[in-house]
């Protein structure tokens, strides 16, 4: 599939076609297309930040699926639209997904919408998206306000590359071997929590990561929108002292190159231990210097030479 700019193909400059011969002048700005599934993002607190591009989709396709039909009636009623709702969320997605491909393919148009910002983001939008692109149903997104991304842009916390988990498994021993498999991680780490999960959240991320920076994110775009920057261990005390409210999104500090060495496995080890560990392990001489030095950011020679000095 090739994607092109329509500037050069119509008199639309904002609009891009998955598919060259669907590529003529429509003579309309951002008309709905039959047979294609928008991702439409709805506001995650503040009703003014629905674009008119989402407003004007929502009010034009043929039926919108929801993850909460009723949450999503009131917004569409907020903007002054009707349209046939059906519900598409964790527990039908697998039956539901079939259906509105099935209507899609037949030549309707359908708006994906979830009960607060970009679907597909810790919701079963994903699953649907893997659907329409097996079945080559064009897919296409209204972006708009996202909440791990307002919240990291809020952190104070470095941007550049940063790693999104969202929730954390409720299962112990998942969400155990998840964070120690973070625990080295550089990136900047976000995740959501719900209110009455978010002291042992808390309590499990200091367990599990010391004692880091990490801004709490509550409420965001709306009127008690709070951004408290602060540390793990501040956190967990300041949540002994106070109930939670509203949703979250927690965004830490991501392990330091220190941290990182004092964390792994070798850290105890002299070079010649952390080599003939590499050894044992079926490796010949010369990867194991080559992977004792990957480990600890040197040069092969420097561990080469004083593995056998």
């Amino acid at each position: 599939m090739k994607w092109v700019n329509s500037m050069s193909l119509t008199k639309d400059p904002d609009i891009l076609y998955a598919d060259e011969s669907k590529a003529v002048n429509c003579g309309e700005k951002n008309k709905i297309r039959r047979g294609t599934l928008y991702l439409v993002t709805t506001p995650i607190g503040n009703l003014s930040d629905l674009s008119d591009r989402a407003k004007k989709v929502l009010a034009e396709v043929d039926f919108v699926a929801a993850e909460d039909t009723r949450n999503s009636a009131k917004l569409l009623a907020l903007i002054g639209v009707r349209k046939p709702l059906v519900s598409y969320f964790e527990h039908n997605k697998r039956e539901r997904g079939v259906e509105i491909c099935d209507r899609i393919e037949a030549g309707e148009s359908c708006a994906l919408v979830t009960d607060a910002g970009m679907p597909g983001i810790s919701d079963p939008g994903e699953d649907i998206v893997k659907l329409c692109a097996e079945r080559s149903i064009p897919v296409t997104a209204v972006p708009g306000p996202c909440a791990a991304l307002t919240a990291l842009t809020l952190s104070g916390l470095f941007t550049a590359r940063f790693a999104f988990e969202g929730f954390l498994s409720t299962n112990r021993g998942e969400r155990s071997r998840r964070l120690s498999e973070l625990k080295t991680d550089s990136r900047t780490l976000i995740f959501y929590e719900a209110p009455h999960k978010l002291k042992t959240t808390l309590a499990d991320l200091y367990e599990a990561f010391g004692d880091r920076r990490i801004s709490l994110c509550r409420e965001l775009t709306k009127l008690n929108e709070e951004i408290m920057r602060t540390t793990l261990s501040e956190a967990v005390s300041m949540y002994n002292e106070r109930e939670p409210r509203g949703e979250y999104v927690l965004v830490l500090e991501g392990c330091s190159e220190a941290d990182k060495q004092e964390a792994a496995f070798w850290s105890e080890m002299s070079i010649e231990e952390h080599v003939e560990f590499y050894i044992a392990d079926g490796k010949s001489k010369m990867d194991a210097i080559k992977a004792c030095a990957k480990d600890r950011g040197l040069a092969k020679n420097e561990v080469y030479k004083h593995f056998n000095k």
